[in-house]
């Protein structure tokens, strides 16, 4: 399984990226994908997850309201828009898998992570 992240980059506070991350190695359209975030000196935390069709999506409470995580089984990519951009918000975004079908993982049952996208959010 390879999830290659990217759209990452700096973005003054207010502002927006668009994440994506390219899915390999299993069959998309049948995963639950999840976006997590690690920043400097802190653990990885979970950001948002999606059904694999799409049905229900998840976030944490910090993120509610400003991310969007969506996908497209066809491209075999998963996209989080971010807006209004924290400085808080700074850290690497990784994308990351499962390693079941058809089911949602809770935040520690994700097995397979992408290299993640650096978002810096600075004046």
């Amino acid at each position: 399984v390879q999830l290659q992240a990217s759209g990452g980059g700096l973005v003054q506070p207010g502002g927006s990226l668009r994440l994506s991350c390219d899915a390999s190695g299993l069959t998309f359209s049948k995963y639950t994908m999840g976006w997590f975030r690690q920043a400097p000196g802190k653990e990885r935390e979970f950001v948002a997850a999606i059904h694999w069709t799409a049905y229900s999506t998840f976030y944490a409470d910090s993120v509610k309201g400003r991310f969007t995580i969506s996908r497209d089984n066809a491209k075999r990519t998963v996209f989080l828009q971010v807006n209004s951009l924290k400085p808080e918000d700074t850290a690497v975004y990784y994308c990351a898998a499962p390693r079941g079908t058809y089911y949602i993982p809770r935040s520690n049952e994700y097995d397979y992570w992408g290299q993640g996208t650096l978002v810096t959010v600075s004046t």
